[in-house]
């Protein structure tokens, strides 16, 4: 039989306390629903008594909302020993649930409350009495319980043994300062599930050693009956143990274990979530972060289609996401096959070795290039082929000074014949349009009149790699377009020029 464990998710509460977050009252509504009824947490912690009236009407909101859907007893609260101010605060925003904050280490209770076990063993008791009374549950939680257990273990076990004999629901562990390594993690809840075994223990891991996805694991293996997660890791300093982390491990790693988290639905919760707090997702974070299902060496593409060689258990469709195969330098002919057949696009194996030249060209200059970006730069280069290139564009200085014309000096080979020219123009491909025209000018050729000019990102690009540059002409026999494609909007309608004037 797989043990079930129970999620509380703490985003709105402890994610909260990262730095400069702070969630507004529809938003913290609308992270309450999606958590609940999308991502199927098994409880969620809003908020902490007494901080603000904003805090005490996303509560009543939230609340409000819990008791017609059945979900009330899943709503949680932070809540201090204050001599019932903090139940009066629980009371007013209809919560029923009170997540108890005391002392589980002796030096936070010596030096910060200045009180004895007994004193303090007392007011909770009395607090405890006071919820009861008001039909308010609760769970306790041990703040700086790790270092109570490294360095006064006596303390927390005399401490547990009073628990123990009141009315609560669970024994809350916070790793307050992120210290506890994972042998330690197991080591101290096994400790605690073994000498209370009618106590229900979460665990609550923070992550300042970037150990807190390996101490959840310890800590589920020692025993413990639930977790405190967040949103994307968010917290304190460092932030709190991750939930989309942790859930894949769960499901990959330990069979034994039941969780009642939807896999799917964590990326769609982790982008909102980025998007209220304004916190982005670092590209390379685990499950939800933009690279971790992109393949960019051209050999992990070349794997993966012949037998998924390098594909591993975390696959993409698990958390509602896609595989990408990213185009830059690396990539490689597999990549951009790979981007070829989503869009319903084949090549030959010349053009799409031009394709490739060219990517890995931009790659160079530090230009992401996008799947939206490919039928572009395809029909630059097959749009390329189409003439017998007679005139070659060698170089061009180009300048823009305040107060002054700009203007440019272009350097052209003509059949082989090179050709150099300067002026000055109302901007500066106007003023390359001047040095080329005296050039042809020599040569008594009529260039072409520009009658449209038209520059663009290809639609839908999500980069900035690539700028398209459309150009009609008109001849006295005909019109006709050329265009252009290049990171830089001047030299893109330079390169659709230069095909003009290979055309005619």
């Amino acid at each position: 039989m797989k043990r079930k464990i129970e999620i509380m998710d703490t985003t709105l509460r402890d994610g909260e306390q990262t730095s400069g977050v702070s969630f507004s009252v529809s938003e913290k509504l609308t992270l309450a629903k999606l958590l609940l009824e999308e991502l199927k947490v098994d409880r969620i912690e809003v908020a902490s008594a007494r901080v603000s009236n904003g805090e005490l009407l996303s509560v009543q909101q939230i609340t409000s909302w819990a008791a017609t859907t059945n979900y009330l007893n899943k709503v949680e609260v932070l809540t201090f020993v204050d001599k019932g101010v903090s139940i009066k605060w629980m009371i007013e925003a209809g919560a029923k649930v009170q997540n108890l904050l005391t002392k589980g280490s002796l030096n936070h209770l010596t030096h910060q409350l200045k009180k004895t076990p007994e004193q303090h063993f007392s007011e909770i008791e009395a607090t405890i009495k006071l919820a009861q009374q008001h039909k308010i549950e609760t769970n306790v939680y041990l703040e700086d319980w790790s270092n109570g257990m490294r360095n006064s273990k006596a303390y927390v076990f005399q401490f547990l043994d009073f628990l123990a004999t009141q009315p609560i629901k669970r024994v809350l562990l916070p790793d307050t300062l992120g210290i506890l390594t994972h042998t330690e993690t197991f080591e101290y809840i096994s400790s605690l599930v073994d000498k209370y075994p009618d106590l229900h223990f979460d665990f609550h891991g923070h992550n300042d050693y970037d150990l807190s996805v390996a101490n959840v694991m310890e800590a589920l293996k020692a025993g413990c009956h639930g977790l405190h997660l967040t949103v994307n890791g968010m917290g304190e300093r460092a932030g709190n143990a991750p939930m989309a982390s942790v859930v894949a491990v769960i499901n990959d790693f330990l069979p034994d274990i039941d969780i009642s988290l939807k896999e799917t639905s964590l990326y769609k919760v982790s982008k909102l979530v980025s998007a209220f707090t304004g916190v982005g997702i670092p590209a390379n974070k685990p499950i939800v972060g933009d690279n971790v299902f992109t393949q960019t060496a051209g050999i992990h593409a070349d794997g993966d289609s012949k037998k998924n060689l390098y594909f591993n258990d975390l696959l993409p469709e698990r958390f509602g996401r896609k595989r990408q195969y990213a185009l830059g330098k690396t990539s490689g002919k597999a990549n951009i096959l790979k981007n070829l057949q989503e869009l319903g696009l084949t090549l030959n194996d010349e053009d799409l070795g031009k394709v490739t030249q060219r990517i890995i060209e931009l790659g160079d200059k530090k230009e992401k290039v996008t799947q939206e970006d490919l039928p572009y730069i395809i029909s630059d280069i097959l749009d390329s082929g189409s003439y017998q290139e007679k005139v070659s564009i060698k170089s061009y200085v180009l300048t823009h000074s305040k107060g002054l014309k700009p203007s440019t000096t272009v350097a052209i080979e003509i059949e082989n014949e090179m050709y150099e020219e300067n002026a000055q123009g109302d901007g500066q491909y106007d003023a390359f349009m001047n040095a080329i025209t005296k050039i042809f000018k020599s040569k008594k050729v009529q260039l072409p009149t520009l009658i449209d000019y038209a520059v663009r990102i290809p639609p839908g690009s999500s980069s900035d790699a690539l700028c398209e540059t459309i150009i009609t002409w008109k001849s006295e026999t005909k019109e006709f377009i050329t265009r252009g494609l290049d990171s830089d909007q001047t030299v893109s309608a330079i390169k659709a020029t230069e095909k003009m004037l290979n055309i005619i």
